[in-house]
């Protein structure tokens, strides 16, 4: 009876190496799998961003290729600018009603300009003078 017992557990446990082997496979196949899968991705994402990146080299080229002329090409160059000076204009507009407002409601002009000029207000200042003067100087180098 042992010896039976003991053939048949050597006879299955023979095979015990190849059903490891086969699920250990079967796992190392589907990880290798997923890393491909995972490269496609990336060499896609990768592809598309060096597509974007002609595309918008291209159309920088073309701008700089264009001459309209003295006039054409200060007026192209202005708008920024232009846009920008009316922006500035609005906001001091917006503040001056804003002090203005809280003055003809009894307000004292310490207290006003504490009210309209915050926190929040000033951090907005300095991220749009950060970006208009910081960003000339990183061009420069």
């Amino acid at each position: 009876m042992f010896t039976l017992l003991g053939s048949l557990l050597g006879f299955t446990t023979s095979f015990l190496p190849k059903v490891m082997d086969y699920f250990n496979r079967k796992q190392d196949n589907a990880h290798e799998l997923a890393m491909l899968e995972k490269m496609h991705a990336n060499k896609m994402e990768m592809t598309a961003i060096d597509a974007n990146i002609r595309e918008v080299e291209t159309i920088h080229e073309h701008d700089a290729a264009l001459d309209g002329g003295k006039f054409i090409n200060g007026l192209r160059a202005s708008v920024r600018p232009v846009v920008t000076y009316m922006f500035m204009a609005l906001f001091v507009a917006i503040e001056v009603t804003a002090l203005w407002a809280l003055i003809d409601m009894g307000t004292k002009w310490g207290d006003a300009l504490l009210i309209i000029w915050d926190d929040e207000m000033m951090g907005m200042w300095s991220a749009i003078l950060a970006f208009w003067f910081g960003g000339r100087e990183f061009r420069k180098k």
